[in-house]
């Protein structure tokens, strides 16, 4: 019996030479991140379409046996919002921001370090990969202080300070934990879950934790998988790199907007951080981050 492992086969040799050129071509850019950090933040509809987190798992495998060091942070909201409303808990919302409290913040931990980590960890698992589940509790991974968002008064321009409960802003990462992790053939898998200082339980942007623990690492790459092509000019056009001074510029002028300012904030802080650069790329094009490192052609929007 034959212990290859059972993959498509092409349709003539000329298809199998195809395959072994589509392979040299991708050598320089195998070097290029040869024992090097890239922390994924995945989620959005890359993460709730069967087959698009299939091909993710075996994509982030193939960096790993290609030398590549990945890290997944993994969001979670819309499994979180269904299993609110599966338990009759209405969430409440300050200044148009999710509330998050004590009932919610028990909730939010149970679906995101629990079934969405350990769902992601087995497809990883069954790819080929060692694959660990992790919360930023584990080790204090993240230490975190609680989030005070600021809106304006209904009838006039005067801000105040809105208590959003159990949310949180990274302030510490303790990396010791990971360091261990990546010297060895293990994919870290982490909940966006933080601990206070006084052992809090608290709930952080899963965009804002991935940047946070890229810049700590000194990541060569933070991928934020999203649900569109990445950041997008006045016209609609896709923007193939951006220096951090055009980001800022496109979220002053409103031409980034909605969603994608707090992508751009989180981008621009991890390379402010030590991230050799951040990508905003659409997370529903297949093989999107093999696109993105190891072809010219890329799959977003490039901020450094």
């Amino acid at each position: 019996m034959s212990s290859k492992p059972k993959t498509k086969r092409p349709a003539s040799s000329d298809d199998w030479i195809a395959q072994a050129h589509v392979l040299t071509e991708a050598l320089p850019f195998m070097q290029r991140y040869d024992r090097k950090t890239v922390v994924i933040k995945y989620g959005g509809h890359a993460m709730g379409d069967a087959e698009l987190a299939s091909q993710f798992a075996r994509d982030v495998v193939l960096l790993k046996q290609s030398g590549v060091n990945p890290v997944i942070v993994h969001g979670g909201g819309p499994q979180i919002a269904s299993m609110l409303a599966r338990l009759n808990i209405k969430s409440r919302f300050a200044g148009g921001l999710r509330v998050t409290d004590a009932e919610t913040i028990e909730v939010v931990e149970m679906v995101l370090a629990g079934a969405i980590n350990k769902q992601i960890v087995t497809a990883l698992n069954q790819a080929g990969g060692r694959a660990v589940g992790l919360s930023g509790k584990d080790g204090d991974l993240i230490v975190a202080s609680k989030t005070r968002a600021r809106k304006s008064a209904a009838q006039s321009n005067v801000e105040k300070a809105v208590n959003l409960g159990f949310v949180g802003t990274p302030k510490k990462i303790n990396t010791d934990i990971l360091d261990t992790m990546l010297r060895s053939d293990i994919i870290p898998v982490i909940a966006p879950i933080a601990t206070s200082e006084k052992g809090q339980t608290l709930n952080v942007n899963a965009d804002v934790a991935a940047g946070a623990l890229a810049g700590a690492l000194k990541a060569e790459r933070l991928l934020m998988l999203t649900d569109v092509k990445g950041v997008l000019d006045a016209k609609g056009k896709i923007i193939p790199r951006l220096s951090q001074a055009r980001a800022r510029t496109l979220i002053r002028n409103g031409t980034a907007k909605d969603g994608m300012i707090p992508k751009l904030e989180t981008a621009t802080a991890a390379v402010k951080n030590g991230v050799a650069a951040t990508v905003i790329l659409d997370g529903r094009v297949p093989h999107a981050i093999l696109l993105e490192l190891f072809t010219e052609l890329g799959a977003g929007t490039l901020i450094e």
